[in-house]
């Protein structure tokens, strides 16, 4: 019998939230209880578990090495960590850390002092495809990058996140096929694209938003295959590059008025209410090629899942609270950083590699019928790296599942963690803002601290800052190769929340590649320029809203920017756009309603998909 839609109250931020009768019997089928936190809670929570950025430098556990190396975790942290190399060696076995289950004292406890004692790797990286990209992390197959993280078969690139299959790319996030490309988010297959977002197929595109087949274009916002269009409007080959000349000629003065004009002009014309292409009965933002997928958030290839994102690989199917990776994975629930070719995967992170029935471990692989475990390789049955028979571990299991309901873990918040929950954030090895979480859901240390998160302090840093931002030669054609040995200060001079460095420099990959593309030296530290280009990322979050089309025109936007023509009136503080063409509801406002992860309050415009391709395609 399917049980019937029920709120509930989370237990984390008191919000209601609500469990659909397709959620009830996707967990009676993997045998879990129901989550007791709303959907957001439980990804911050999965997501303080992940460092992406944060580097230190920390001595090698290993016995016999002595050597310092950089890595996720700070110093102080008691923790055993190894290079890369020795831990993915056979040189030990995670078995000899084996502890006994102790049925006087919650689960996550004992699970938490294994974690103490297995070691970890300094990153997490398959160190053996990684030629000459030491800054490099959660990566595999890169060559000649420097500060490249959640990146896959990448060359010849520096300072990204979520880098697939490009090269000879820069200050980019969220890319794919990609090829000198700078300042850029959400782009698929782009050819020198420079401060694009949302943009497919395109090529020679500056300041571009939602366009798609498009070849030298300039401050244009979704159009489809055109070529030589400046601000939306066509423009003959010869003037086209005057003007872009104008526009992009080097200056970083330029290149920030630029931009700036742009991003005004955007708001200017109609948003379609999520990004996605090849979507069936799917919801959410940034989905591509997804089929019966519910509040999915930068995901591709996902059939049958929920409350997912950042998987970018084919074969994720029948997956709920995932987040980060896929590959051929089926049948995971409340898991981070997990995959390629696993099933039946439960409250987990960094399990990988061929395993399946797995709950509660941590940094396994190619194991299967592990429950509390860590660091193991090649395992099967075992608990808290202990070794069972197949008997032993059957017989177990069930009481360890009985226990923690009756003796559940505590956290210091007073929130309880029963079977069924992920780990605590106070088990994590990084403190918020250190981890993922700071990146897609931005806390103070004040409200973190409040919300019972840990917060470290940065380290004093004690730069001799020798080129102040300002004093930076404004155009590239007038950086000189000293610049290289320059210890320059970021803009933000670290009081923002970004995570600011400070201090940075210039590298010889990415001064060749400004000079190439006559694009000018930032700045700001490679942590704020990402900050920065993340405010083109909408939340994963969604809104039920109304289609903004009125008619003829569209309701006037929340606020607007500088006036630059265009097909627009501004009235007041906002915008209204004027369609271009009869909608299906002609002169009457359109009845479409939708999920969207523009909340009411935004200054975009935001239409339903017939509303968008009527005016776009």
């Amino acid at each position: 019998m399917i049980k019937e839609k029920e709120t509930k109250t989370c237990q984390n931020c008191h919000n209601p939230f609500v469990i659909e009768p397709e959620d009830f019997s996707f967990y009676e089928k993997i045998k879990v209880p129901p989550p007791t936190r709303c959907p957001e809670c439980r990804l911050i929570r999965r997501m303080i578990w992940r460092n992406e950025y944060i580097f230190y430098k920390r001595k090698c556990d290993a016995p016999g090495h002595e050597e310092i190396f950089i890595s996720l975790y700070p110093p102080e942290r008691k923790l055993k960590v190894y290079d890369q190399k020795y831990w993915w060696s056979d040189e030990w076995d995670g078995l000899a850390y084996a502890k006994e289950y102790d049925f006087s004292r919650p689960f996550l406890s004992q699970f938490q002092e294994l974690l103490g004692v297995v070691p970890t790797p300094n990153l997490v990286n398959e160190y053996t495809t990684i030629t000459r990209s030491d800054y490099s992390n959660w990566a595999g197959s890169v060559k000649d990058c420097y500060l490249i993280t959640d990146a896959d078969y990448v060359e010849n690139s520096a300072y990204g996140s979520g880098v697939a299959k490009s090269k000879d790319c820069i200050d980019c996030d969220t890319i794919s096929g990609c090829e000198l490309c700078y300042w850029g988010f959400n782009l698929r297959k782009c050819y020198r694209a420079i401060g694009c977002v949302s943009c497919h197929e395109c090529a020679d595109a500056v300041f571009c938003k939602g366009c798609v087949g498009c070849n030298n274009c300039f401050g244009c916002i979704s159009l489809r295959n055109k070529s030589y269009y400046f601000f939306n409007q066509p423009c003959a080959k010869e003037e086209y590059h005057k003007k872009v000349s104008e526009f992009l000629n080097g200056s970083w003065s330029k290149f920030l008025e630029s931009r700036k004009q742009a991003e005004d002009f955007w708001l200017k014309h109609p948003l379609k209410n999520l990004r996605g292409t090849h979507n069936v009965n799917s919801t959410g933002d940034y989905i591509y090629h997804t089929k019966n997928t519910k509040y999915g958030f930068l995901v591709s290839d996902v059939e049958d899942s929920k409350f997912v994102a950042l998987l970018h690989s084919p074969g994720t199917k029948d997956c709920y609270d995932y987040t980060d990776w896929g590959e051929n994975v089926q049948q995971l629930y409340e898991c981070m950083s997990v995959g390629r070719n696993i099933e039946r995967v439960k409250f987990s992170q960094l399990v990988f590699r061929g395993c399946y029935d797995i709950q509660y471990s941590y940094f396994c692989l190619n194991s299967s019928n592990l429950f509390g475990c860590a660091g193991l390789k090649n395992k099967h049955y075992c608990i808290l790296n202990k070794q069972y028979t197949k008997e032993e571990y059957e017989e177990l299991v069930p009481r360890i599942i009985k226990h923690m309901n009756e003796m559940p873990y505590v956290d210091n918040k007073g929130r309880i963690y029963k079977y069924g929950e992920f780990f605590p954030p106070e088990l994590s090895s990084f403190a918020y803002n250190e981890s993922a979480a700071q990146e897609h859901f931005p806390l103070t240390e004040e409200s973190a601290i409040g919300k019972g998160f840990s917060w470290r302090k940065p380290d004093e840093r004690h730069y001799q800052i020798t080129l102040q931002p300002e004093d930076l030669p404004d155009n590239i054609r007038d950086a000189k190769e000293d610049i290289l040995e320059q210890i320059i200060g970021c803009g933000h001079k670290g009081e923002c929340n970004h995570q600011c460095t400070t201090a940075f420099k210039i590298i010889l990959m990415e001064l060749r590649f400004l000079r190439y593309m006559n694009l000018p030296l930032p700045q700001l530290c490679p942590r704020c320029r990402h900050y920065e280009r993340l405010k083109q990322r909408n939340p994963f979050k969604m809104w039920h809203r109304k289609c903004q089309c009125a008619g003829k025109k569209s309701e006037m936007s929340a606020e607007g920017g500088s006036a630059s023509g265009g097909r627009n009136e501004k009235l007041g503080t906002g915008y209204t756009y004027e369609n271009t063409i009869a909608h299906f509801h002609g002169n009457e406002p359109c009845p479409n309603e939708f999920e969207t992860s523009y909340s009411p309050d935004r200054p975009e415009i935001v239409y339903c998909k017939d509303c968008y391709n009527a005016e776009v395609v």
